[in-house]
């Protein structure tokens, strides 16, 4: 009896045992990271993780209508939503618990580890791969560094760029948080030092034609924009001038083809499209539509939340004609743009009347005619829109057309900044229309300096 019991426990115990380890299975979200990048697969798989990063809320929206927001003035643009962060945005009254600004910041750090992972591992991707691999994630860090320089720290030239903080530099995985990862904020002359090598780099790299990821004239398009913001007229001209002589663009026979992809192309890229979030009824975010859009009953697809109006005064600045005039929608009282009124569309970032008019805006400063005179390119985008050609352009002429064609595609305050214009009766360089870095970021990381006025 006794030697029974014993081989009766042991069973159990062997029974138990067994069972621990079928349950004992490690969770995939603690995959270490050795494990995670095996193979090119693993790796091009993160990359696809740090396109899915642009999605959240950064150029599928946040990007482009924290710009808008902020440089808005009640005559032309309201916002009549109740979400308190975009009220905080128009009203330009940010606190250091803004939303926007601490999901912006923190969503653009996940993008950036996402692509150091691809990075450090580059040696992993099938050699046939590596460079597009390579150039594609270098795309994607050069793009975020520049985009938060402009956002979080003053404009270029305001002051000293060595001095003046911009972000935090982070080119390693971050595996573990300690207070070596802790850093203080880099200079906006070193920020946007490492997105000029970034983009320039991926220009080098990257294919001509990669679908919808980022392609050769991909990076040159954000690095021309890059160049703009910083005054330097060669290289935005000439970047732009590679774009646009590429071959792979053209504008839309009619202005209204160049916006809501799902409604009227049937979900494609517009062919004007250099760079665009894509956005599907399964996947994608498309914020431009959230707050921009509005449900019009009569066109199945539409929807929106409705919470930024145009005014009389913006609409009035069209001349009598110019369709662009009339690409807005009367709802009960308010109006909106028609441009984000797809709630599946593709989100725009670069299209390629905004090359045509860096171009035009370049040479014209320059006294050049880089790929064409600036009349041309100016009159190639009003005859599109069917106003009136020009005879003569000079540069408020090119600046008005840009401030028409671009208008709440996420241009207004970067344009008002490097044009050292004014946004109501603040002057372009005002603290207010710097967003703080985030107060939760600040409590954790002592290094950080907040920006003036906060």
């Amino acid at each position: 009896m006794k030697n029974k019991i014993i081989l009766y426990v042991s069973a159990m115990l062997l029974g138990f045992s067994s069972c621990q380890q079928r349950l004992d299975v490690q969770p995939t979200q603690t995959i270490d990271q050795t494990t995670a990048f095996n193979s090119s697969k693993d790796v091009e798989a993160a990359l696809i993780g740090a396109y899915d990063g642009l999605q959240t809320d950064n150029y599928s929206g946040a990007f482009q209508y924290t710009s808008e927001l902020l440089a808005a003035v009640a005559t032309e643009v309201r916002f009549g939503g109740t979400f308190s962060n975009l009220q905080e945005l128009y009203r330009k009254e940010l606190t250091t618990i803004n939303s926007t600004a601490e999901t912006v910041w923190l969503n653009s750090y996940v993008v950036i580890n996402r692509v150091n992972n691809v990075l450090a591992n580059i040696d992993k991707v099938d050699a046939a791969k590596r460079n597009r691999v390579e150039g594609e994630a270098r795309f994607i860090r050069g793009a975020v560094y520049f985009e938060l320089a402009r956002l979080y720290s003053k404009q270029w030239g305001e002051g000293d760029n060595a001095a003046n903080p911009a972000a935090p530099i982070i080119l390693t995985p971050t595996t573990a948080v300690t207070d070596a990862d802790k850093l203080a904020r880099n200079s906006v002359a070193e920020v946007y030092a490492l997105a000029i090598d970034e983009l320039t780099k991926a220009e080098g790299l990257l294919p001509a034609n990669n679908g919808f990821y980022a392609s050769k004239t991909t990076a040159a398009a954000i690095l021309s924009r890059l160049y703009l913001q910083q005054g330097n007229f060669v290289g935005a001209r000439d970047a732009a001038n590679r774009v646009i002589t590429s071959g792979k663009y053209r504008l839309a026979t009619t202005f209204d083809l160049a916006f809501n992809s799902k409604l009227t192309n049937g979900g494609a890229n517009s062919p004007e499209y250099v760079f665009a979030i894509q956005v599907n009824d399964q996947d994608g975010a498309n914020s431009m539509n959230t707050f921009f859009g509005t449900t019009i009953g009569s066109i199945p697809g539409t929807a929106g939340r409705g919470d930024i109006r145009i005014q009389p005064g913006f609409i009035s600045l069209y001349e009598s004609g110019d369709v662009r005039g009339t690409f807005f929608t009367r709802a009960g009282a308010n109006t909106f743009t028609n441009k984000f009124l797809d709630r599946f569309g593709h989100v725009p970032v670069v299209r390629l009347a905004e090359m045509i008019l860096t171009r035009a805006e370049a040479n014209l400063r320059l006294s050049t005619s880089l790929g064409a005179t600036p009349l041309a390119d100016v009159n190639s985008i009003r005859t599109r829109a069917g106003a009136k050609a020009l005879t003569a352009v000079d540069l408020p002429a090119i600046l008005r057309e840009r401030r028409l064609e671009l208008a709440f595609e996420g241009f207004a305050l970067n344009d008002i900044k490097r044009t050292k214009g004014t946004v109501g009766t603040l002057p372009y360089n005002s603290p207010k229309l710097i967003l703080p870095v985030p107060q939760r970021e600040i409590d954790v990381n002592k290094q950080l300096k907040q920006n003036e006025g906060y």
